[in-house]
């Protein structure tokens, strides 16, 4: 059991800061971060989750099964991800291409210490609380004083500056990208999601102030800070996978990227063209068929329906069109169960999942791991959300070895000089941030 409290804030966006600089002294930390935005699905604005009591890692080898147990045997919040390459655990698929990151495949740990925000609103649920620890930590938090400069103030790197390097060039990019579409003109898949790795070694970095820059720049619903020890993931996240209340399942897949312009009538027009573009409506229109079928395959009879087709949201980085899919689930439906059988999410895939995803594997370089994975948490109800790690960097303090990986979707209609440029635009804020330190 749970001791819980709650507490009334005065300035809740100082806290937030007071609190995300006091969860630094963990070796295992989760930090997920709204931003602020107002959403129709959501039911906080902030949480912390810090301190392991138990932990799973493991590898994609009945990964889903051990997380099954894992989730059941711990009723309580647990907090982790699922990385890309569970898909061996989903299918007949192996993962092979060069990995310099080295996450485990699937980790996650119930927190000792388990913060929500929303509003003015704290509630602190500590596990196995001692005395007043709970008041204790709540005036700590409270007393640390921050002047604005914590997270703005450039700290030199011990290791100099970070050169970005790229795991493939252009030229060869875009050969992959034709052999790609030859594929689809073959009629071996419609759409595959093809990404690419940007990465520096012998590199370091303060995780948390790269992080804090940017979500600064970025201000996603879905960012996320999150230190396994010696690993980190910096993730400013636009895009949810999969979110579980009750019976009601809902997923929302992004497909559509367009930049921002600092003209408010041009960046108007920018967004009609998004809204109006058949490429672009086409790639999101094929995920949301992909991903109807996958919430079938766990829903009540009937209950899928598509809420939101093609609607354009705005980042403070691009432009995205985003996709609404609900569903309803028995109440016996296991929560993994539904996440098992939906993963990896079709924005990331392709279409058919299966030969879309050997596909991806054979014209890669890297290994995917953490990225186009998701992370999120699982209420003690077997309730869940997750996002899609997307627009992240992923970082080894122990190798020294910073990466990010970006992709677009890949339809009969692309153009490889077209999808190389909309690939630079989403890795923009990671590589301004990284190239600024």
């Amino acid at each position: 059991m749970r001791s819980i409290k709650q507490y009334t804030l005065e300035n809740p966006s100082e806290f937030k800061t007071k609190l995300l600089l006091w969860g630094q002294q963990f070796e295992e930390i989760t930090w997920m971060d709204s931003n602020n935005h107002v959403q129709q699905y959501s039911s906080y604005e902030a949480i912390l989750a810090v301190d392991a009591f138990t932990t799973i890692k493991t590898d994609c080898d009945n990964g889903f099964g051990k997380l099954q147990e894992y989730q059941e045997q711990a009723k309580d919040w647990i907090f982790g991800y699922l990385s890309y390459d569970l898909k061996n655990d989903v299918e007949d698929l192996v993962s092979e291409n060069f990995d310099e990151l080295g996450f485990p495949d699937l980790y996650f740990f119930q927190p000792k210490k388990l913060f929500f925000l929303k509003e003015n609103i704290l509630e602190m649920h500590y596990l196995r609380m001692i005395d007043d620890e709970i008041e204790e930590d709540f005036k700590e938090i409270n007393s640390l004083l921050i002047d604005g400069s914590e997270f703005k103030e450039k700290k030199e790197s011990p290791c100099g500056k970070i050169k970005i390097s790229l795991r493939i060039t252009k030229d060869v990019y875009k050969d992959k990208v034709n052999a790609m579409l030859a594929h689809i003109h073959r009629g071996d898949i419609y759409e595959a999601n093809f990404c690419q790795e940007f990465f520096a070694q012998n590199s370091c970095i303060d995780p948390l102030q790269t992080y804090v820059h940017l979500n600064d720049i970025s201000k996603p619903p879905f960012a996320v800070f999150l230190r396994m020890n010696h690993q980190y993931l910096l993730s400013a996240s636009p895009e949810r996978y999969l979110r579980k209340e009750g019976q009601k399942v809902v997923s929302q897949p992004i497909k559509g990227t367009a930049k921002r312009s600092k003209d408010l009538v041009e960046d108007a027009k920018l967004i009609e063209t998004l809204k109006n573009d058949p490429k672009e409506r086409s790639e999101n229109i094929m995920i949301v068929d992909l991903v109807r079928n996958d919430l079938s395959r766990t829903a009540v009879k009937g209950s899928v329906k598509v809420e939101e087709l093609c609607k354009v949201y705005t980042f403070d980085q691009v432009h995205q069109m985003i996709s609404t899919v609900v569903s309803n689930i028995d109440h016996n439906m296991s929560p993994v169960e539904v996440i098992k059988t939906t993963f990896p999410m079709g924005s990331m895939t392709g279409a058919p999942k299966v030969s879309a995803m050997q596909i991806i594997e054979n014209l890669e370089k890297s290994k995917r791991g953490l990225y186009s994975g998701a992370v999120g948490y699982f209420s003690p109800k077997g309730d869940f959300d997750f996002n899609v790690v997307i627009r992240s960097i992923l970082y080894n303090e122990e190798e020294q070895y910073i990466s990010y990986t970006v992709g677009g979707a890949i339809t009969a209609k692309s153009d490889p000089d077209k999808e190389y440029e909309e690939c630079l635009l989403k890795a923009k804020a990671m590589r301004e941030v990284l190239e600024g330190i």
